[in-house]
């Protein structure tokens, strides 16, 4: 769940020390998300995590005290929460403004008896909770999140696969169909 914040405070000019600094707000509030921890934790998936990614002001000037400072937190909810708990706990605690961009990404699963899950087993994989997000979310039947590659690499500068793992996870797909039908 991707929040955007904003702290409130009110413009002046910085050298006749006028005004409310956002960002001194906003800095309390971004210090909370650092240092809370919610309590429940999954086996699967671990804690809540709260990571801001973001921050900013509307000013052009230098000399100008913030009026409003915005930041943008990464919240990766795990399955023991709803996001609307989540949610209020995190409104609860700061001061600014809090509003989800989206709720309808939430976590999903498939059970460690279902036929794809026992085929991947029985071809020696493993399973794990992973943190992060795919359309299997918004998936309204029994799916697996699997793929060739290393996740590590999503998201970086020079996104690879090696034509290696491509032909190993065609395979592997092979395997796990031919399990299916046994």
């Amino acid at each position: 769940m991707v929040l955007d914040c904003r702290a409130h405070g009110k413009a002046g000019h910085a050298a006749r020390n006028e005004g409310e600094n956002a960002i001194y707000g906003a800095i309390k509030d971004i210090e909370w998300f650092n240092n809370f921890q919610f309590e429940k934790k999954s086996n699967l998936l671990g804690p809540v995590k709260m990571t801001v990614t973001s921050i900013q002001t509307e000013n052009k000037a230098h000399n100008v005290v913030p009026a409003e400072c915005s930041f943008i937190v990464d919240t990766r909810i795990n399955e023991l929460y709803s996001f609307e708990e989540v949610l209020a706990t995190i409104q609860s605690n700061v001061k600014c403004d809090v509003r989800p961009r989206s709720t309808r990404l939430r976590s999903s699963a498939i059970a460690l008896d279902h036929p794809l899950v026992k085929a991947g087993l029985n071809l020696g994989r493993s399973y794990y909770g992973s943190p992060t997000t795919s359309d299997k979310a918004l998936m309204p039947f029994p799916t697996l999140k699997m793929g060739p590659g290393d996740s590590a690499r999503s998201h970086t500068a020079d996104e690879y696969i090696y034509t290696a793992e491509i032909k190993e996870g065609i395979e592997l797909y092979i395997r796990i169909l031919e399990q299916l039908l046994l």
